[in-house]
């Protein structure tokens, strides 16, 4: 296995080199709680004893070296997307509780690192529809 070296940001990627000097990068999409984390607080990390492992404690947030060996870049256009960038206001971490999932999940959604089931859509949809219904009663 490959060991971290060292990590650093730039505005949209996270990038790591291993003892080997090779440099793996991944979007900031990937982990939405970094993305969303200060410059402070993404730099307030350790690497773990076995070198194969970033922790940030303030944010708990782990992230394992194989992470980097993902190819998967972000998809905008997939149709999640679309609709939280319709509704800007929708609160990620709201609809998420609403739904009982994790934000960090529906925001790998969102950013297209994951794609959800079919199932899963439907989900989403009828947890904005729900919040539309209740904004009726207002």
């Amino acid at each position: 296995m490959k060991k971290i070296k060292s990590i650093w940001f730039d505005a949209n990627r996270i990038f790591l080199k291993t003892m080997k000097d090779e440099v793996f990068s991944r979007p900031l999409e990937a982990f939405p709680i970094l993305m969303e984390a200060t410059k402070e607080e993404r730099n307030k990390y350790k690497i773990g004893k076995d070198a194969e492992d970033i922790r940030w404690d303030e944010l708990d947030e782990d992230i394992h070296i194989s992470s980097f060996f993902e190819d998967k870049e972000p998809v905008y256009d997939n149709e999640i997307a679309t609709i939280f960038n319709r509704f800007p206001q929708l609160n990620i971490s709201e609809v998420a509780r609403t739904m009982g999932i994790n934000k960090s999940l529906l925001s790998k959604y969102i950013y297209g690192i994951k794609k959800p089931s079919e199932e899963r859509k439907k989900q989403i949809k009828e947890a904005l529809h729900l919040l539309g219904q209740e904004l009726l009663t207002v």
